[in-house]
């Protein structure tokens, strides 16, 4: 039996990068899967039903609370359950604080942080309701435990997003709900690869931020992810686990 069959998965951001990655080996595993994202992609849906599972999308704009309770109740309408959550969709920001707008703060909050309170509001409701309980991963970052010039906002809502999961954590300990953080470093992304397309030394100088020297694969942090919403971290809630290839140690 694959380690996640019958289990329904929710993951935020799941057309590319980490989430991407994270919607494909669950269903790899078994799971059904919800992608929640701005727009359909419909060759990232294919990809994901081509693992041998059912697997539909929901339009989603996690800055949006009723969005995110739209979804909630499509995923459970659909599938019947709503099993493991995945809470990883974000943006990065880059201006110093003096220069940030209040609105450029504000955008960056709202996704970040606030859409990771709303949906795991309604995915705690929902596991209530349901016998078996759930397991809830929120994506933080590096940057949820140290700072770089530049992304006040994105290292204030990825900070927050771990004390966040702490409290959803001691809240639902005794409600068979789980709820923990991974922290990646910097990973190949689309958003990092945009980036490193003007010239080698933005990726040189990413990479040199860890101690193995290179920037990590999405499928490495949906591993962690696969981890922490399985069996095998059945007593681990509240935990906030780095995959950042060293970064913590330089």
């Amino acid at each position: 039996m694959k380690r996640f069959e019958n289990k329904v998965a929710f993951i935020t951001g799941g057309n590319s990068g980490i989430g991407k990655a994270a919607a494909i080996l669950i269903a790899r595993e078994g799971a059904r899967v919800v992608i929640a994202d701005l727009k359909e992609n419909k060759a990232v849906l294919e990809e994901v039903r081509g693992e041998g599972t059912a697997a539909i999308f929901v339009t989603c704009d996690v800055s949006r609370h009723e969005d995110l309770k739209q979804a909630v109740e499509t995923t459970v309408a659909e599938f019947g359950s709503l099993d493991i959550a995945l809470n990883n969709a974000g943006i990065v920001d880059s201006a110093p604080i003096h220069e940030k707008t209040p609105e450029e703060w504000q955008r960056v909050l709202n996704i970040n942080l606030s859409g990771v309170f709303y949906g795991m509001k309604y995915q705690i409701e929902q596991m209530r309701r349901q016998p078996g309980g759930g397991a809830i991963v929120n994506m933080g970052s590096i940057m949820s435990q140290v700072a770089e010039q530049g992304i006040a906002a994105y290292a204030s809502s990825k900070h927050g997003l771990v004390g966040l999961t702490r409290v959803g954590a001691l809240e639902n300990a005794t409600h068979n709900i789980r709820v923990n953080a991974i922290g990646p470093g910097y990973v190949e992304t689309p958003l990092l690869l945009d980036n490193s397309a003007s010239g080698t030394d933005y990726r040189a100088y990413m990479e040199s931020k860890h101690a193995m020297k290179r920037l990590g694969k999405p499928e490495e942090i949906a591993k962690a992810f696969l981890f922490l919403a399985s069996d095998d971290a059945s007593f681990c809630t509240g935990a906030y686990l780095p995959v950042d290839g060293g970064y913590l140690i330089q």
